[in-house]
């Protein structure tokens, strides 16, 4: 059975003002089932969780509703699923946590690929307890971040390699199972920022051999929280900072606070939705079964419309287009010879069509690529597009460069 991007679309109320969003690798648009989960939450009654009062249960069910969802599309144990403000946020907790356990002179691995989330909490983390922080270089030409680049900055004192998925800025999608087997054989752990990987492919936590994997909702269709996802008993050998009467379970125990129990009602129907976009004819099947399909088949819409954009983009001239790794998400950076991306970004929004220009908090990766901390121009595909966002796109790039 064909996507039916036009039954998708229907449920995005966003894309009824017109226009053409590009931007979804910054945050995607959120379709009517997600809002109306949030909505309906938030009027319902509510308390701390527990299992006495009406309230109470209200709360508790959300919130391990949302984690057998958020393990149900990450591959993983609902009990080392935990929820926090932003992946950024839970990176910060997490790394200040690991660091606990370094000493002066181990090592830390990060890669020039990277978000910056999934560069300066482990940065800064190792420069508190005096640990060696080694980079990982990908090769500016073709995009590529190896195994072997890894291998090159690996030794008995590496503690933890922070790698991720999938860049946001070019999309490259490292082979993550090739590096966390050299990153466990040096007998280290990986920390995966899955961000950007996880609204553009099916994953699967062991399967990636990730120790953690960090993700956010808003960029799969859900609200604005983060999620991080590792195996209990993993949890269980660390201990944050934490408040003196607040739970010492797993996962609770790395959540501080209350957590926002109406975003995490809108994650788990983000979830229920991106199910739903699979064949009908597993309707019957189990939640994951129709996750892992539903993300081929998304997969399959937007890698099409990626094709015709670098079509289109291959006959204008001046232009250099900085995605080009064999295996990435449709995800494209765009430059242009005599031109200012942010001319661009400014002129295709005049023409409803939204593609910002930006190093998108990849910085790392946009000095190496040579583009400065300003970066270039990213074209990002999401569920919601269509051949008519395409051709809207090319041409007013065409007219841009005219």
């Amino acid at each position: 059975m064909p996507y039916d991007v036009r039954a998708v679309r229907d449920h995005f109320p966003a894309l009824k003002a017109g226009f053409s969003h590009f931007d979804g690798p910054g945050g995607s648009q959120v379709p009517d089932v997600v809002a109306d989960a949030v909505a309906s939450t938030m009027v319902s009654p509510l308390a701390n969780r527990g299992r006495v009062t009406a309230a109470e249960r209200t709360a508790d069910d959300i919130v391990t509703g949302a984690r057998r969802a958020m393990a149900d599309l990450l591959g993983a144990d609902p009990a080392g699923i935990v929820f926090g403000r932003s992946m950024t946020q839970l990176t910060f907790d997490m790394a200040r946590t690991v660091a606990t356990t370094w000493r002066p002179g181990d090592e830390v691995v990060v890669t020039r690929l990277d978000h910056d989330a999934n560069i300066r909490p482990w940065v800064q983390a190792a420069e508190a307890v005096g640990a060696v922080v080694r980079w990982a270089a990908f090769d500016p030409a073709t995009g590529e971040l190896t195994a072997d680049d890894i291998a090159a900055v690996l030794s008995p004192r590496t503690r933890l390699v922070a790698v991720t998925a999938a860049s946001n800025l070019i999309g490259t999608c490292p082979p993550v199972r090739a590096i966390t087997d050299l990153v466990h054989e040096a007998g280290a752990l990986a920390y995966v920022d899955g961000v950007h990987f996880t609204a553009h492919a099916a994953v699967h936590l062991e399967a990636l051999g990730a120790d953690f994997y960090a993700c956010s909702p808003y960029k799969f269709l859900g609200p604005h929280c983060g999620v991080l996802a590792a195996a209990p008993a993993l949890l269980a050998d660390l201990h944050p900072q934490k408040l003196l009467p607040s739970s010492d379970a797993v996962p609770e125990r790395f959540e501080l606070g209350t957590l926002p129990y109406e975003l995490l009602a809108g994650t788990t129907a983000a979830v229920d939705f991106l199910a739903s976009l699979g064949p009908s004819t597993l309707a019957a099947a189990s939640r994951r079964d129709r996750l892992v399909a539903a993300m081929g088949a998304v997969a399959g819409h937007e890698d099409r419309l990626r094709e015709r954009i670098e079509a289109g983009l291959a006959g204008l001239p001046g232009v250099t287009v900085y995605s080009r790794a064999a295996h990435r998400t449709p995800t494209l950076l765009v430059g242009f010879a005599d031109r200012e991306p942010a001319a661009a970004y400014e002129f295709l929004a005049e023409r409803g069509v939204n593609a910002p220009a930006s190093s998108f908090y990849a910085i790392e990766a946009s000095r190496w690529l040579g583009l400065g901390d300003g970066g270039a121009l990213r074209i990002g595909l999401a569920p919601y597009l269509d051949d008519d966002d395409v051709d809207r796109l090319l041409a007013a790039l065409r007219a841009f460069l005219a």
